[in-house]
């Protein structure tokens, strides 16, 4: 009997934003914002945060320091309903991971300090927890420097139980795309890229190539693309969902913001394209708040938008 949604294993951190400053910073000169906020942050948790508020049960795994920021990100994360009795408190002295993020326009600097999630390790998982759940989903590969190398024998050991797995790996910050990533290909069922990560990993120059690409090896690939909307490939069919047009306030975690609506409908058995644009609609959503959750944390804001937009399947 399957108790989970969804199970997910990755990093918890805080994001802190700061507006108003110049894209080129001269040193030694005491630079003044216009704004700052503090939100939950990273890949695994956004997503876990929002899609517990779509109304899924989450399960989460996660390390994090003994300090003040690893409270806030605890408490912001399980408002949401996300179950955090597996997350576990570093043994030494790591602290909890925090990105700084500049934003300028469409453009912005993602400066992060890793902290725990670089530590987190295969044997801090509960590994019959995750096997309760129907799907498994990791994000920020190339961060989970611990992990990492145990992804393989982890994603194998959890298809074997019946689950099917997503992953995101966010960017590379070394722009190598190398370890362990070719070998996961041949365990997931969907991945789920921007497009610019999508033209890296397959060393494509356009998102058509590379979808088409990278479908060869994985049985669903939804890709983002901002305000174009997202493309879908499936059985050598490939999809387009049109982008939901809002003003955005902040674009921080958009595309984790996709990733809980297009699984919300893959697990509810949806088409591509109403996945993909289920994903566009919740991406879009969280545009309208600071940060990737801050939206999905006013009910006020939620509600109405989803209905708005007439999100598929709402319960």
């Amino acid at each position: 009997m399957k108790t989970l949604d969804i199970s997910i294993a990755g990093e918890l951190n805080l994001d802190l934003i700061m507006y108003g400053l110049p894209e080129v910073m001269p040193t030694e000169r005491e630079l003044l914002g216009t704004d700052f906020q503090l939100t939950l942050g990273s890949s695994s948790a956004i997503l876990a945060h929002n899609i517990a508020v779509l109304g899924l049960h989450i399960g989460f795994i996660s390390l994090v320091g003994r300090d003040a920021l690893g409270k806030v990100a605890l408490e912001r994360l399980g408002a949401s309903g996300v179950d955090l009795s597996r997350v576990r408190v570093s043994e030494d002295s790591t602290a909890t991971g925090v990105t700084l993020i500049l934003p300028h326009g469409r453009e912005r600097h993602i400066l992060t300090y890793p902290g725990t999630m670089a530590n987190l390790r295969l044997r801090d998982l509960d590994l019959d927890y995750l096997k309760s759940a129907k799907h498994f989903h990791l994000s920020s590969l190339f961060l989970q420097h611990a992990l990492e190398p145990d992804v393989p024998a982890l994603f194998k050991e959890l298809k074997g139980a019946g689950l099917t797995i997503s992953l995101d790996t966010n960017d590379d910050p070394s722009g190598e795309w190398g370890g362990v990533f070719d070998e996961l290909l041949s365990y997931i069922d969907i991945l789920l890229p921007n497009e610019m990560e999508a033209c890296r990993m397959t060393r494509k120059a356009t998102v058509d190539e590379a979808i088409e690409e990278l479908g060869r090896r994985v049985p669903c690939v939804a890709i983002k693309c901002g305000s174009r909307g997202s493309i879908v490939r499936v059985d050598a069919k490939t999809f387009s969902a049109p982008a939901v047009s809002v003003t955005p306030v902040d674009t921080i975690g958009a595309g984790d913001s996709f990733n809980a609506g297009f699984l919300f409908g893959w697990l509810k058995g949806w088409p591509p394209d109403q996945c993909a644009y289920a994903g566009n609609i919740t991406g879009a959503l969280s545009t309208l708040g600071v940060g990737g959750t801050e939206a999905f944390r006013d009910p006020g804001l939620v509600q109405p938008f989803l209905a708005q937009h007439s999100f598929p399947g709402r319960e």
